[in-house]
């Protein structure tokens, strides 16, 4: 039994890989600084639950018998952890190396790449897989709504089958690692990289499949994917030349109703975006021999994952709405699938990080200028800072100001408590509150405390 530590195994990433190991029979240790300030308490309750040992980060957790040391792209060598690692000379090992590690010792490894949707493809692979008996390994950067009742935090499932299905990762160039069975390209749209160097990465990840590639025929910056692997099945639903094409999208109470192949059947989630992500589930398991009909049927019952416009709750006919959205691609989509709905939409997005801001703030804000109406208001907190040394020569101020001169009618606020006042001042009956924002756990206690305050 392999003695092997994870710091900052509190992280979407980390917590998934800690329980993949431990599921594997490994004594498994981890250290996180949220747990250290106090928060993310449940996080740490249900992996200490499954046997994983939470220590504080300040280098007490490991000696001379660990094996390795697992840290995030978010961990500095100044940390306890890491410099205690060195002493010992345990090996400090990136998390997307054990992902690779996992990943290539499976027979039917599938990847799903792309600039948005990964998490839910991968969560609907994983669950039509599940569903169809082939036990396979889910390691989802997302918490997986159908299995909340799971020991541990539901954001892998895990087997002893053949199958191992993982979002690949472009944002940090780790997808690069990855000699998937099947590569799933969603999309191409602006994110953390310039288009040509995101072609060029999914190019590579799509000539590396052994068995097939997935790529989207509606997206235009995928054209150059479309011929490069033998055998490419594509997706979409503008484009009725594409293999597996869905018509007839509809809006209904229960989220969102579609024909595919003469056959109608609906989805539990809202957007025309997520019968695409459907499509795209269903054209990859066609590859791995289950019927697409079995595959429609069986996402019928697919429930969706958290913060992917996850109504957090509904009080005097107002609700809360928790959304990741934070690149264009994914606020058109949002925004798109909110208004197929009638009602006023206030929208809070939290921009993250003056670099990515600087490359995509107008195109965010022209995302919510196509979509929203009139009626619709826009709120920006100060862009959020996670430290270090950057260029901080743009503000939220910018963005909201960009927006007005387009007719939005969107208003800044230095702090996220001065926005939080202002949404209950305005809140009124049939309005949608929409929280958005990326890599911040406290945008869900946000929406939480606004439900409260609201009744």
């Amino acid at each position: 039994m392999a003695k092997i530590g994870f710091c900052a195994v509190g992280g979407s990433g980390m917590s998934a890989l800690a329980q993949v190991l431990k599921y594997k029979k490994n004594d498994i240790y981890g250290s996180d600084r949220s747990f250290d300030q106090n928060r993310e308490q449940k996080n740490k309750q249900a992996l200490e639950k499954i046997g994983i040992k939470i220590y504080p980060q300040d280098g007490s957790m490991l000696d001379k018998d660990f094996v390795a040391l697992y840290a995030s792209t978010a961990v500095e060598d100044t940390v306890p952890d890491i410099k205690r690692a060195k002493e010992l000379g345990i090996p400090v090992k990136h998390r997307s190396d054990l992902l690779s590690e996992i990943f290539a010792s499976y027979k039917y490894n599938i990847a799903i790449g792309g600039t948005s949707g990964k998490s839910t493809i991968t969560a609907m692979i994983g669950y039509i897989l599940d569903k169809s008996e082939k036990k396979p390994l889910v390691i989802n950067g997302a918490l997986l709504k159908n299995y909340e009742n799971q020991p541990g935090i539901p954001n892998v499932i895990l087997n002893d089958g053949e199958y191992c299905v993982i979002e690949a990762d472009e944002s940090d160039g780790s997808i690069e690692k990855y000699t998937p069975y099947i590569s799933v390209v969603n999309n191409i749209t602006l994110d953390h990289k310039p288009i040509e160097e995101l072609q060029k990465l999914f190019s590579d990840f799509i000539l590396k499949a052994k068995g097939g590639a997935i790529v989207n025929k509606d997206c235009p910056n995928s054209k150059p994917l479309l011929h490069l692997h033998p055998t490419t099945t594509t997706f979409g639903i503008k484009n009725n030349k594409a293999d597996f094409f869905a018509e007839d999208i509809t809006a209904i109470p229960t989220g969102t109703r579609y024909t595919f192949r003469n056959k109608q059947y609906t989805l539990k989630l809202i957007g025309a975006f997520n019968v695409a992500n459907a499509m795209c589930a269903v054209a990859c398991c066609s590859l791995l021999g289950i019927e697409p009909d079995k595959a429609c049927s069986i996402l019928e019952g697919f429930l969706g994952t958290k913060r992917r416009l996850e109504v957090l709750g509904q009080t005097n006919n107002i609700t809360v709405i928790d959304d990741f959205a934070h690149n264009p691609d994914k606020v058109a989509g949002s925004m798109s699938a909110l208004k197929s709905y009638k009602g006023r939409v206030i929208t809070m997005f939290q921009p993250h990080g003056f670099t990515p801001m600087r490359l995509m703030g107008k195109e965010i804000m022209d995302a919510f200028i196509e979509h929203m109406s009139p009626q619709d208001i826009l709120l920006l907190p100060e862009i959020f800072f996670a430290g270090g040394t950057v260029k901080r020569d743009i503000s939220s101020k910018d963005l909201v100001n960009y927006a007005k001169r387009h007719n939005i009618d969107a208003r800044y606020f230095e702090t996220r408590e001065e926005l939080t006042n202002h949404i209950l001042e305005i809140a009124q009956p049939q309005d949608r509150i929409v929280l958005m924002g990326a890599r911040d756990n406290s945008i869900t206690d946000m929406g939480y405390n606004i439900l409260e305050k609201l009744k």
